[in-house]
């Protein structure tokens, strides 16, 4: 069942699972409205930016995953909760938090917050699906790429 806008439940900061990664940045003048507010659409870029380099220090680099195993990882579904405005000049913690991985896809939470508030600006739910390069159909995580992102023994479910 896929959910209409607005139907999501956003869980509270508390009772999701702790970062297993953390990225700064600074928010740009590009970055950001007219009112120098950080435009809604960019923090997706934030989150992705922060699952690639994840993604990256676990040593499963997109290019990689596509040459060796043929494989992609591609965003199924994002739900964000915008919560609190950052602003020009702001420094971001953007992090990566596992919720699931699963034979076929892994499910992340993403948290956003102005360095040194304990509120977030914004939260996202998302859904990774592993694909084939060549044909775009559903594939299974290779056990290597499952390893590294849970930190345990995978069998082949």
């Amino acid at each position: 069942m896929t959910l209409a806008p607005g139907n999501v439940r956003f869980p509270a900061l508390a009772d999701l699972p702790p970062p297993v990664f953390e990225m700064r940045l600074r928010v740009y003048y590009e970055d950001t409205d007219a009112g120098g507010i950080v435009y809604y659409a960019n923090y997706l870029r934030y989150f992705e930016r922060a699952r690639t380099d994840w993604l990256r220090a676990l040593g499963v680099a997109h290019r990689d995953l596509a040459e060796r195993d043929g494989l992609l990882f591609v965003v199924r579904d994002v739900a964000v909760d915008y919560r609190r405005p950052a602003r020009l000049d702001d420094e971001l913690r953007v992090d990566v938090r596992m919720i699931e991985a699963r034979r076929a896809q892994v499910r992340l939470a993403q948290v956003a917050r102005v360095d040194g508030q304990s509120d977030c600006a914004a939260l996202a739910l998302v859904r990774i699906a592993v694909i084939e390069r060549a044909g775009g159909r559903p594939a299974a995580l290779p056990p290597w790429v499952a390893q590294r992102l849970t930190g345990k023994e995978t069998d082949d479910r």
